[in-house]
């Protein structure tokens, strides 16, 4: 059987990074509706025992699969001070960019979502400055 290559696979380039934006912010969202739905599966089931109200679990922890992409992307990212530039930088913004939109949804939802909207922000904008930011500072530098 001949093997064929999927057009839907993750493109990545030649230090093992993934190559676009588009690829960078679909499997970074991926992994955080992946993990959405395994604390949404396991804040069912502790509703269900009555260990715990559904929906009281933070959302932030769906960032676990992100985080894990982005340290993997840094990984990859070969040697240089312009690497931990942009990841402190991406981390900050992120971070930042996150934690206001859970404090903004945080009076109107349970904390299972305004922690899930707090964990979006970190996880697009760590991928915007990550990808343009490692892009751009990687020219500059050599």
């Amino acid at each position: 059987m001949a093997e064929t290559q999927s057009a839907r696979r993750p493109r990545r380039d030649a230090d093992g990074r993934l190559a676009t934006i588009q690829d960078l912010l679909g499997v970074a969202l991926a992994g955080l509706v992946a993990g959405l739905v395994i604390l949404l599966i396991f804040e069912g089931v502790m509703s269900l025992l009555r260990a715990s109200e559904f929906g009281a679990a933070n959302g932030w922890i769906a960032v676990v699969l992100p985080v894990w992409l982005f340290t993997e992307e840094f990984r990859a990212a070969g040697f240089g001070a312009y690497r931990i530039v942009v990841a402190l930088l991406g981390a900050g913004f992120g971070v930042a960019v996150g934690m206001t939109l859970a404090g903004l949804a945080a009076p109107l939802f349970p904390a299972l979502v305004s922690g899930a909207v707090g964990a979006l922000g970190l996880t697009v904008v760590y991928c915007l400055v990550w990808f343009y930011g490692l892009r751009w500072l990687s020219h500059r530098a050599g």
